[in-house]
């Protein structure tokens, strides 16, 4: 809820531009040329601040001009008045810059609030700036050292900046998690969970049949557990994704992961288990001396352009490890054929390359791993959630269009086949 205050700012701050937007009057600035050549020697940045800071000082005089009148002009009626003035700052590049603002009071002797000196001097306006900086690798301690560029900079401290990463982050989390999502065509979607500072996190990545890759939302939970991940799809479902739709769902080996989909896509759901974590996991099994020819032979087996030939090479694979380390064969057994799923739908091999392990969604965890390596104490609440959210959101707008993208109507057009096919045909009786 409000207080009473900052209800007048707002009040203030609507009334400014209201008045603003009926006026037609200019705003004309002069700037001694010796003052220039002065501050272009400290840099054109500096020139830049000072021709705002005067901008601001007139608009805040003209605004004075409107609640009290013209100076030297008597008004019986007024029911202001100035008086005098006051250092303030406005908010440039996200750092603060001193200004002179003038001060008018009413007949009672309270403070008027000026709506132009409360419109520059929001924090939303440093809220993004500081955002940028801290996914950039800026830590909170360092920042008022890096960002006091400008000779009048000044009251960037460590805790005014926390405060307004805190509130940028958190509306960059309260974006992500209501997001709508229906307008968005998915032809492949990327789940995958990941353990980030001894909290699991499942995100859910979505590849659009443009090409583009969004994050689609996010749950944090003890464990990668079945319960999460069917509370995160069914939010994305809330929000507009139409799991009826057939579509590839790129997967770990994760049973929670795999259950949740099958409940909630049924059919119309095309599973592509992870080529690199089966390899990883069929691997882990076997000591040093057969890990690479293991490696190698299963690599190739997946590189194959045909769907029968990969079944072949895998299965010849899965007998010689059945003699060579049981172990293994069950590692590798266990969802092989969904490992060739992109085999079997006859993706192009560009496409496939993209579409048959989780790695675009590791990218992505590797980006959040950057962003938070200059946190050095993890606290309760929705920190955790603010700054994966952060990082991903920082991922998400540095990405390019998938690898191969132009073949998705390729994919999009086998999978509609693949639900085609798994409907069983009902025969008419004879009567």
């Amino acid at each position: 809820m409000k207080k009473q205050y900052q209800i007048r700012k707002e009040r203030a701050v609507q009334e400014f531009r209201r008045q603003a937007s009926r006026s037609q009057e200019d705003i004309q600035l002069a700037l001694p040329l010796r003052e220039v050549v002065g501050l272009a020697q400290q840099g054109l940045m500096n020139v830049a601040v000072t021709a705002f800071t005067r901008v601001v000082e007139e608009m805040m005089r003209w605004e004075v001009d409107q609640l009290v009148g013209k100076k030297h002009q008597a008004d019986p009626s007024r029911n202001t008045m100035r008086w005098g003035k006051q250092t303030g700052y406005c908010v440039v590049a996200g750092q603060k810059v001193a200004l002179q603002r003038p001060r008018v009071r009413d007949t009672r002797q309270r403070e008027v609030v000026l709506g132009s000196y409360e419109a520059l001097q929001r924090a939303s306006l440093m809220e993004d700036s500081v955002w940028r900086k801290l996914m950039h690798g800026l830590t909170t301690r360092r920042y008022s050292q890096v960002v006091r560029e400008l000779t009048e900079a000044y009251g960037i401290e460590k805790s005014t900046v926390s405060e307004h990463f805190i509130q940028a982050s958190r509306g960059r989390l309260q974006e992500l998690e209501t997001r709508p999502l229906g307008e968005y065509a998915l032809g492949a979607m990327f789940l995958d969970g990941t353990c980030f500072e001894k909290q699991q996190v499942i995100v859910a990545l979505g590849l659009t049949l443009q090409g583009e890759k969004i994050v689609l939302g996010l749950r944090q939970g003890a464990t990668e557990n079945a319960t999460v991940v069917k509370h995160l799809l069914e939010d994305l479902q809330r929000r507009g994704v139409d799991f009826e739709v057939p579509r590839l769902y790129v997967l770990d080996g994760g049973k929670a992961l795999h259950a949740a989909v099958h409940k909630l896509a049924g059919k119309s759901a095309q599973i592509q288990r992870c080529q690199v974590h089966k390899i990883r996991n069929v691997v882990d099994h076997l000591s040093e001396e057969h890990q690479m020819t293991v490696r190698c032979k299963l690599r190739n087996a997946y590189a194959m352009r045909e769907y029968t030939d990969a079944k072949r090479a895998v299965d010849s694979l899965l007998h010689q490890l059945m003699h060579l380390n049981p172990s293994a064969a069950r590692s590798l057994q266990e969802g092989m054929e969904e490992t060739l799923t992109v085999h079997r739908l006859r993706v192009p091999s560009k496409l496939r390359a993209s579409l048959a392990s989780t790695n675009i969604i590791e990218s992505a965890f590797s980006t959040v791993e950057t962003v938070c390596r200059n946190v050095k104490r993890w606290q309760g609440g929705d920190q955790y959630l603010r700054w994966v959210a952060s990082g991903l959101l920082w991922a998400e707008s540095r990405w390019n269009r998938l690898r191969g993208y132009r073949e998705l109507p390729i994919l999009i057009k086998e999978l509609e086949l693949a639900v085609v096919k798994s409907i069983p045909v009902r025969h008419a009786s004879v009567a």
